[in-house]
């Protein structure tokens, strides 16, 4: 019974196709470049002939996700706001820059700030469908009505269908999501323009004067 998958970094991937002729089932030659883990065997072969180490052995089984203070969370979340804010500068002065050259340039930051987002949401567990901050996310779509075109029912299906992590779950502490009260709210103080505003607890804070938000804002 195998224990792991070769799993392909499309970003590394240089076609150089080499594990397509060491792979002994084909789960390497695919269309769309993405390896069938039903084909592959777990043999390892192609991630040790790939020249531009875009293969990887991914395990069957992944341990327990790290338990995180609320502390480190909260870290984590001001800094991929500032990450998500510097994208979207970055994109809106790709699209409207006159220089080519300075189009380029604001297009490469503003795909490394995604990529750094990316990893930032990735330790905080936020990309780990199995981990508490995405089953709370989950269960906030399911169950709350944030606004009329939520995903309500695909987030129950999720909720259904991904397995809470079990080690997490015994492990319980800062990561264990508490329900929000009905009809709760929470008061913000704008730091840029402050505003004094309230919205649903368990809502994204928005200035409603100047549209401030994430680290502009102080919870009071």
């Amino acid at each position: 019974m195998k224990t792991r998958v070769a799993v392909r970094n499309l970003r590394l991937c240089t076609k150089d196709c080499l594990c397509l002729y060491v792979c002994p089932t084909g789960a390497t030659d695919t269309e769309n470049s993405i390896i069938d883990t039903e084909k592959c065997l777990g043999c390892g072969a192609c991630a040790d002939a790939c020249p531009s180490g875009a293969i990887s052995m991914m395990p069957l089984d992944l341990p327990p996700q790290q338990p995180k203070t609320s502390a480190v969370l909260a870290r984590s979340d001001e800094l991929a706001e500032r990450k998500a804010q510097e994208e979207l500068a970055a994109q809106r002065l790709s699209a409207h820059a006159e220089d080519e050259a300075l189009g380029r340039l604001a297009a490469a930051v503003a795909r490394a700030a995604r990529l750094v987002n990316e990893d930032i949401m990735r330790e905080a567990g936020y990309m780990l469908p199995q981990s508490a901050n995405a089953r709370a996310l989950l269960d906030a779509l399911a169950t709350q009505s944030l606004s009329a075109d939520a995903p309500h029912e695909v987030a129950r299906q999720l909720l259904e269908r991904i397995p809470m992590n079990e080690g997490q779950a015994a492990e319980g502490g800062d990561n264990d999501p508490s329900p929000i009260p009905a009809g709760a709210t929470a008061t913000y103080r704008c730091l840029m323009c402050g505003a004094v505003f309230e919205v649903p607890e368990g809502e994204e804070p928005v200035c409603p004067v100047c549209g401030a938000r994430g680290s502009s804002l102080e919870k009071i």
